[in-house]
């Protein structure tokens, strides 16, 4: 009997607002804006990224936060678009 062929659920996208909003998710006040700090694990961290502080590279599986404003103008869209991905470190030095 032939086997049917069945989709997978659809994942949801990496930059989904609602995946980065949850979990531990907090804002601050930084250099007079509103910024919505997020922790990532070692664990979620699955890309490597350059940190925008230090301009040095945010190894794969190496915990880290990831920044966007909270007080944009043109809306969260944009604001979540425009996030970045900081060393712990570095963000604290900001």
């Amino acid at each position: 009997m032939p086997r049917l062929h069945r989709r997978r659920p659809e994942r949801p996208r990496e930059d989904s607002l609602d995946r980065l909003i949850a979990g531990r998710k907090r804002t601050e006040m930084r250099g007079g804006g509103e910024w919505h700090v997020q922790p990532l694990t070692a664990a979620q961290a699955q890309k490597e990224y350059v940190c925008p502080g230090c301009g040095g590279v945010i190894a794969v599986r190496t915990a880290h936060l990831v920044v966007w404003r909270a007080d944009g103008v043109l809306g969260d869209a944009a604001d979540l678009a425009a996030r970045r991905h900081w060393h712990n470190g570095c963000w604290k030095k900001a």
